[in-house]
């Protein structure tokens, strides 16, 4: 539990250690609520199956005892259940069908070419934040038919809310967020277009529309869930390239591959390292009772190590296949963006991999003191055309 782990230490050999000795442990209650902890792939995706039992109204995330609810509970995408969850959900769900993604690809790869190009004119640049976090950025804000003269605006504040930091600046920038969302879907009430925000403030659930404050909250999940992950991924990818040149360069020699490496990213950086359940009713996991209102945390990237699943789990491989990772979930809430966040890396490393873009370390990079999120908080590298 203590964040510094995630950046200095090596939180995969205690993961390991649990889930040979005690994959279901009671963690006892601190400055932290008490919680179960859950190791082991089989058993969190069972738990992630049964959501009648496992809630997400009450959080998804671990917060301080006494953090008070999360305004969002029972409001929105993340943090509902059936039958709220499945309503919301319908409501956009054509938007993120493979079929739709396919028919945006040439306006992505067009958004990831420009990304691409401003990072090579600059020569050394920061790839998390100059790379990884534009291209998923600028893509969910076209979604959500947001200006693209405000894309930067909101480039802006999302690198201060979502980053590491000073809380209070990142809270102020997060309700700016919240601020700018008000006003967009407004807008798009009074003259809805073809875009998600507008879905949000004209849909009607029941015969009733959305409250105003419940389409902010939803458009604030839908750029979180459809920014953070992909951009830790993207660059937690690419720092595994960067120390194992070997599977890069079978990406750039086979391009077939793209689709396996791209799954063998997401399994390998498990950007989410945890997520919450609480009981509803209870439960028994692997003989230990759960009672109604216990939390139940899923330790992701530890189910995606899991050596009775993967064969060489603590082995990159591009060429992995199957390749059955939790790192989207599973279940009711299976990432709704699931298709798009592998189309978006598919297509940054295919830029970079067509046009033979040599990538190499320029500075030591920093890795995130997060609990919640883990990868590169910053990785320097120069960047140059073939």
């Amino acid at each position: 539990m203590d964040p510094a782990l995630y950046s200095h230490g090596d939180p995969f050999a205690q993961w390991r250690w649990l889930r040979a000795n005690d994959p279901v442990h009671w963690h006892q209650p601190g400055e932290l609520p008490g919680f179960w902890s859950l190791t082991r792939y089989d058993d969190i995706r069972t738990a992630y199956r049964d959501a009648e039992t496992f809630s997400s109204a009450q959080g998804i995330l671990l917060r301080p005892a006494g953090h008070g609810a999360d305004p969002g509970g029972g409001r929105t995408l993340a943090l509902t259940d059936a039958p709220r969850h499945r309503q919301l959900r319908g409501l956009v769900d054509g938007w993120f069908a493979v079929r739709s993604v396919r028919a945006l690809e040439a306006e992505m790869k067009d958004i990831t070419r420009g990304v691409v190009d401003r990072a090579l004119e600059s020569g050394s640049c920061d790839f998390v934040a100059d790379v990884a976090a534009r291209v998923p950025l600028y893509v969910i804000c076209k979604m959500m038919g947001v200006p693209e003269s405000d894309w930067e605006y909101l480039y802006e504040l999302t690198s201060q809310a979502f980053a590491a930091g000073d809380p209070a600046a990142r809270r102020f920038a997060h309700l700016d967020i919240l601020g700018y969302f008000e006003t967009l879907q407004a807008d798009k009430a009074e003259d809805p277009g073809d875009d998600l925000v507008s879905i949000l403030a004209t849909a009607e659930i029941d015969g009733e529309r959305l409250s105003p404050d419940d389409v902010i909250l939803n458009c604030d999940n839908l750029l979180v869930g459809g920014t953070e992950n992909t951009r830790i991924a993207a660059a937690g990818g690419m720092l595994t390239f960067l120390e194992r040149p070997d599977q890069w360069q079978a990406v750039r020699d086979e391009p077939g591959l793209l689709p396996s490496a791209v799954e063998e990213v997401l399994r390998w950086t498990s950007t989410a390292t945890h997520i919450m359940r609480t009981a509803v009713r209870p439960a028994e996991i692997r003989g230990q009772r759960v009672e109604e209102g216990d939390k139940v945390v899923f330790w992701l990237p530890s189910a995606n190590r899991d050596e009775s699943v993967f064969d060489d789990p603590d082995v990159f491989d591009v060429r992995r296949t199957p390749n059955r990772h939790l790192s989207l979930g599973f279940g009711e809430h299976f990432c709704l963006g699931s298709m798009l966040a592998k189309v978006e890396l598919r297509l940054l490393y295919g830029e970079l991999s067509e046009r033979g873009v040599d990538v190499e370390p320029d500075g030591e990079p920093k890795l995130l003191d997060s609990i919640v999120v883990n990868g590169p908080e910053t990785l320097p590298v120069r960047m140059k055309a073939a």
